[in-house]
């Protein structure tokens, strides 16, 4: 029996980064042996196996079949006869299909090591066209690894793959998982970029696909090009270390843009409430979390208001405030002044200008969060329907006063 650390540990050993987690390839042994040995069997689809004092996780090695559309339609063998190299042949990508022994040593069949110095990802064989997994996988790695650059018969065989309908077969929930840690790496538009090269974004998330090739006005975009603007927003959130929801409501917040008729382009009256549209189809078809969601509708309502707030009235400020249910939600509204942010400075240009629009809507928030509610309910009590018109009247004297002593 004979165990190897494999994939990531090793490609990120390799690249000088630290080793978040180790996989185990076992060779030579059985499921009985393993037991024997003190390991707790966990694999559902096949043999892995916990160790009994890290509890890192050891798999046996193993081929695999495809007998379905999907990533789900594989059989799997594992037995004492298989081999290292035929364990290795059905990974995804030459960097991930290394091996390194108890000893130190390499064992790197497939060009992996040459592919991470000349930052190239490529297919190990013609097995990667099986899962269309592989495909979001990549994208991903792309956005961790920013400088990678996709082989071209590996974009190639990514396109055949979409052509054929495999990412057609992908469910919705693996999708998001995929996404969603896309959107956390260094450099998240790279995934959309690789992704929309082989044609899968298009079929995963038409509606951003949409934007590529939309004019917006110069004076406003420099960029130009919606998708390259919602790029350029993405990799600002994940510049400043924004949260998931906070990329999420950064990515969808001009989704509308791709809607807008060709006769009236560059402009785009309307596209807030277009883009609420989308952004809830999204999110329903994707099955995204209720808190991504909720702040990525919120975003694309508002994220032109909060671009204006410089020159709304206090009244305005105070309706956008209950609007966006700012009282009993500060936090959320706060997070979509960040997502705001990145869409202002998420332009050709306007990197390192500030956003001053945000601070003025957090004083006014302070500011009339300031009014005592309660008490002025009480005082209307012989009166109750003047109960919410008399606190925003209160909200908007107090935001009055907070912004006129700020200037």
């Amino acid at each position: 029996m004979k165990t190897y650390v494999v994939g990531g540990a090793v490609r990120d050993a390799l690249l000088g980064l630290p080793v978040q987690d180790r996989d185990h390839v076992v060779v030579g042994a059985t499921p009985e042996d393993m037991i024997a040995a003190g390991y707790t069997p966990v694999g559902k689809d096949f043999p892995v196996f916990l160790h009994p004092v890290t509890h890192e996780e050891y798999a046996l090695a193993r081929t695999e079949r495809k007998t379905a559309p999907g990533y789900k339609g594989f059989v799997f063998h594992a037995d004492s006869s298989v081999t290292l190299e035929q364990d290795l042949v059905r990974r995804d990508l030459t960097v991930n299909a290394m091996a390194r022994d108890e000893a130190g040593n390499i064992i790197d069949p497939f060009g992996g090591r040459r592919d991470l110095e000349a930052r190239i990802f490529r297919h190990v064989s013609p097995a990667f066209a099986e899962d269309p997994v592989r495909i979001l996988r990549l994208a991903r790695f792309a956005a961790r690894f920013d400088g990678f650059t996709v082989a071209p018969e590996t974009e190639a065989l990514m396109r055949g793959m979409v052509e054929a309908g495999e990412v057609d077969a992908l469910v919705p929930e693996r999708v998001w998982q995929e996404l969603s840690r896309g959107l956390m790496e260094r450099r998240p538009s790279r995934m959309f970029e690789v992704l929309r090269a082989c044609g899968a974004l298009a079929r995963i998330l038409p509606e951003l696909d949409a934007l590529w090739g939309v004019p917006q006005p110069e004076k406003h975009h420099p960029e130009i090009d919606t998708g390259v603007h919602v790029m350029m927003v993405i990799d600002m959130a994940a510049g400043l270390g924004l949260d998931l929801p906070e990329r999420v409501a950064a990515l969808m917040h001009d989704l509308g843009k791709g809607t807008t008729r060709p006769q009236e382009w560059p402009k785009h009256h309307a596209h807030e409430a277009r883009s609420v549209r989308l952004v809830e189809q999204v999110c329903k078809r994707l099955r995204i979390p209720n808190d991504c969601r909720d702040l990525a509708v919120m975003t694309a309502r508002e994220h032109g208001n909060v671009g204006r707030a410089l020159e709304l009235r206090p009244n305005t400020i105070v309706t956008l405030l209950e609007r966006c249910d700012a009282f009993r939600k500060p936090q959320r509204f706060i997070a979509m002044l960040r997502a705001s942010e990145c869409d202002h400075r998420g332009r050709l240009g306007f990197e390192e200008r500030p956003f001053p629009q945000a601070a003025r809507l957090q004083t006014a928030l302070q500011a009339a969060q300031s009014v005592n509610a309660g008490e002025i309910a009480r005082s209307c009590a012989d009166q109750p329907a003047r109960i919410p018109e008399a606190i925003h009247a209160a909200r908007v004297r107090a935001v009055s006063a907070a912004l006129a002593t700020e200037q």
